[in-house]
């Protein structure tokens, strides 16, 4: 597994190394020494899928709060997707800066989110199947969401939203978030 650093502290790039052959090709996904060697928390307590029938879904922007904040790994099984993340630590000189990354079934690439992150993606095909592992159990009191277009964020999207929960859709901004539970 490569480990490529993004933009933002603390988030990489997984690319898994393949090793071809006649048959097609072999890649560890997943490895808790290479994890441990990379300096990245590798304790998977959970995992998760969701399928996503429509282009244009967006899902986000989530993460968990303190003491249930997570780590994750999250890739696209099927299918294409825009994965987007943003620096919600208010101490972090990286604060409300974000990051996306297309991850597919044909590039096979994971992402690693840290604690302290909001997480969201926008399908960029049809029938995408997005898998998640955590370090942490889902908590739902410790459940956070702002709106994907709060304007000091300024997330950009290759298209127009087609799909989103009501949920996702009435978030407030991040800065109300961060009002509300300080």
């Amino acid at each position: 597994m490569k480990f490529q650093p993004t933009l933002l502290k603390d988030a990489y790039l997984i690319e898994p190394e393949k090793h071809s052959d006649h048959r097609g090709f072999f890649a560890r996904t997943f490895c808790v020494n290479e994890l441990a060697a990379a300096g990245l928390n590798h304790r998977i307590v959970q995992a998760s899928i969701s399928y996503n029938e429509h282009a244009g879904t967006f899902r986000g922007m989530h993460f968990q709060a303190a003491p249930h904040e997570e780590d994750k790994i999250v890739s696209c099984t099927q299918g294409a997707i825009l994965d987007i993340i943003v620096d919600v630590r208010p101490h972090s000189s990286q604060y409300k800066q974000w990051v996306s990354v297309t991850l597919s079934a044909e590039n096979r690439h994971m992402l690693y989110i840290p604690k302290g992150f909001a997480h969201g993606f926008f399908t960029l095909t049809p029938q995408a199947q997005v898998a998640y592992m955590m370090t942490e159990f889902y908590h739902p009191e410790s459940a956070r969401g702002f709106r994907w277009d709060d304007p000091e964020i300024g997330i950009e999207l290759p298209g127009p939203v087609q799909v989103i929960s009501k949920r996702d859709q009435n978030y407030p901004t991040l800065e109300s978030l961060m009002a509300t539970h300080s």
